[in-house]
């Protein structure tokens, strides 16, 4: 019986682990006047329609969101996948953006990835 009791904790475990959105890489590539474009690249367990990594967005360091980039479809056959934000001015203050993706149905889920801008 114990051992039953275990082996469910461990699934239910890992299926909250496969659930959150991991940012694999991120970069930004920024012109003279501070427009820039961020691409991200994530990896989730999506399944189809109803569970699926469904966006990502840019933050200052202090909360303020710069860019969201919403995904409107499943990835279930392009795992890891890259995409691209719309290029947004990003003032010469700041130094470092946090960056953090979520899924369809949980939302914003991921571990915060820190990205120094160049």
């Amino acid at each position: 019986m114990k051992h039953f009791f275990l082996s469910v904790l461990l699934l239910m475990s890992s299926m909250v682990h496969a659930s959150e959105v991991e940012i694999v890489s991120a970069e930004a590539e920024c012109d003279k006047g501070r427009y820039c474009l961020f691409r991200a690249t994530l990896r989730h367990a999506d399944s189809g329609w109803n569970h699926y990594a469904n966006l990502w967005q840019v933050m200052t360091t202090d909360g303020k969101l710069l860019v969201k980039r919403v995904l409107y479809h499943p990835h279930v056959n392009e795992q890891p996948f890259t995409r691209n934000s719309a290029r947004i001015h990003v003032p010469a203050s700041i130094k470092q953006v946090v960056i953090m993706a979520g899924d369809l149905p949980n939302g914003i889920n991921s571990k915060p990835y820190k990205l120094n801008i160049p």
